[in-house]
């Protein structure tokens, strides 16, 4: 049985983009008065006045970059929302923004895309798995399907280590 590593934003690169987004614009912290910002940090909707920022997020092209490929055409960035300050990332083991359709879109090592899947609510292990049955598939993403967002990064976890966010 292969077991899976769903990945938020990163330390690291949350910092870098608090100050400069991937677009290059300064961050503009702000109050989220309603809630319900998707976080990418954290992996769970912000609370009604939490502060959040709304930045430029090129996953692929940072992807890539650690992997020494080239993305080429495949390089996109879009935005995403994070908390405005360092928080305490995601909660282990819980599948996040998994109450909505979204598309799971299938990357090779080489950054290419190798194709998505519509995936229902209470259906994304299954595709997960079949996503991961090619051996060609490195890694995935999660994307809303409302606007392409990106909302998390998944791994396979072949070593059958317990499911970790990053």
């Amino acid at each position: 049985m292969t077991t899976f590593l769903i990945h938020a934003i990163g330390p690291a690169v949350l910092k870098e983009l608090r100050s400069i987004d991937d677009a290059g614009r300064g961050t503009v912290p702000v109050p989220d008065d309603e809630g319900g910002a998707p976080l990418r940090c954290c992996l769970r909707r912000s609370e009604p006045g939490e502060r959040v920022a709304l930045v430029s997020y090129a996953p692929l092209r940072r992807w890539a970059a650690g992997a020494g490929v080239d993305p080429g055409a495949y390089d996109e960035q879009g935005p995403v929302f994070v908390h405005a300050g360092e928080c305490g990332g995601p909660a282990s083991g819980v599948l996040p923004f998994g109450q909505a359709h979204r598309v799971v879109r299938r990357y090779a090592a080489d950054g290419r895309i190798l194709g998505g899947e519509l995936v229902e609510p209470g259906a994304f292990e299954a595709a997960f798995a079949r996503a991961f049955a090619d051996p060609a598939v490195e890694f995935a993403h999660v994307r809303a399907v409302e606007y392409g967002c990106f909302l998390y990064e998944v791994h396979r976890d072949s070593a059958e280590t317990e499911r970790a966010d990053l």
